[in-house]
């Protein structure tokens, strides 16, 4: 008879929700939540980042950035999220999201599925945001080279009452993960 060594086990938590941090381009949504992603992965959860430019490029081709478009892109974004989330994934969507509507309608998909839905606002004011100004946005709608960017020449309707609120300029990046990982904590989610 041969006997197997004693392996670790994988410890996977099973319990799948989403978190959609919105806020203005260049706020740190994306690096809060790779570094988040990483830290839910070391605890045995299994963890997507949904990244919006990814989105953009492979699910929502084609789209433009009308409000029309942006509602669509959010909603398709949404629908996979959720997808995700009730079958035991963590959804982690760093999408701006400029609209009140649309993110409304994700959070309510979510309720009428029984997925937990948490929205943290990363609110990175533009000043900082134009400075950090990660894809060169800023700048290239400050030179004239582009119009419709979220927060400066198109809308950007913050949340009212978000899950959480990030200030992000005001923090280092593992200690924004850290608070929204407090959150997902206090709701039994981590």
């Amino acid at each position: 008879m041969t006997t197997t060594p004693d392996l670790p086990e994988e410890k996977h938590v099973t319990t799948g929700a989403t978190v959609w941090l919105t806020g203005l381009p260049s706020a740190g949504k994306t690096t809060i939540a790779y570094e988040l992603a990483a830290r839910l992965r070391e605890e045995g959860h299994l963890v997507e980042v949904l990244d919006g430019d990814e989105i953009r490029e492979f699910i929502s081709a084609g789209l433009g950035f009308s409000r029309e478009d942006r509602h669509t892109n959010v909603q398709r974004i949404g629908f996979l999220a959720e997808l995700l989330a009730r079958n035991g994934v963590k959804a982690l969507v760093p999408v701006i999201a400029p609209y009140a509507d649309s993110r409304e309608a994700v959070r309510k998909r979510h309720q009428e599925n029984g997925s937990a839905y948490i929205e943290v606002h990363v609110a990175t004011p533009v000043e900082v945001c134009s400075v950090r100004d990660v894809k060169g946005l800023y700048a290239k709608q400050a030179a004239g080279e582009l119009t419709g960017l979220t927060g400066v020449d198109d809308p950007y309707e913050e949340p009212l009452s978000p899950d959480l609120r990030i200030e992000s300029q005001d923090q280092t990046v593992q200690e924004s993960a850290a608070a929204v990982h407090a959150l997902l904590t206090e709701r039994g989610l981590a």
